[in-house]
């Protein structure tokens, strides 16, 4: 087990307003991610991994640029899961930056790297393990302006929508799953 606090007061010390959006956010996708967990015991969720990753998931942020969440770095937002993952494989979490890295949007494909032309290494974001895509599935209901408001369904369906097909349509496999 991990002290995820203090791993994230690592990284967002000098940043106390964007450390409580982050921490409040991160706290609403880690307790969502735990009633998934406890409602379906059959997917066999390590819910020791699945709440310390949802916890992290989103620890790039602080490399960014969204002044609206007290974000002022330099990357564009859309590279916060790859600046997380690149984050925690340094603290030697791998399993955990794979959350990071996978949790934008549904995930992003190669192809969705290519054609939005994302500055990020050009490979596979999709997240591909159970818990990853908890996370995902989780993350879509919270948002950091307003983190302690969860979304309806029909909302997070509405916001996807913009963004394709592909991605509406591993939304709703999840609510299957999930929901």
């Amino acid at each position: 087990m991990i002290d995820v606090e203090s791993l994230i007061f690592k990284y967002y010390s000098n940043n106390e307003r964007l450390r409580d959006i982050l921490w409040r956010h991160s706290n609403n996708v880690a307790d969502k991610c735990l009633r998934i967990a406890i409602l379906h015991p059959e997917l066999g969720l390590d819910t020791t991994f699945l709440r310390e990753a949802a916890l992290l998931h989103d620890i790039g942020i602080i490399k960014t640029d969204a002044p609206g969440i007290f974000c002022f770095g330099d990357a564009p937002y859309i590279c916060h899961g790859y600046l997380g993952a690149e984050i925690l494989r340094n603290e030697g979490l791998h399993n955990h930056a794979r959350v990071c890295e996978r949790h934008t949007g549904t995930g992003l494909s190669m192809r969705d790297v290519e054609l939005q032309n994302i500055p990020i290494p050009l490979k596979d974001y999709r997240p591909e393990t159970m818990e990853e895509q908890v996370i995902c599935f989780a993350d879509k209901f919270f948002s950091k302006t307003h983190p302690d408001e969860e979304k309806s369904v029909e909302r997070v369906l509405e916001g996807l929508s913009s963004f394709g097909e592909e991605g509406v349509k591993r939304f709703k496999d999840w609510i299957d799953k999930f929901g």
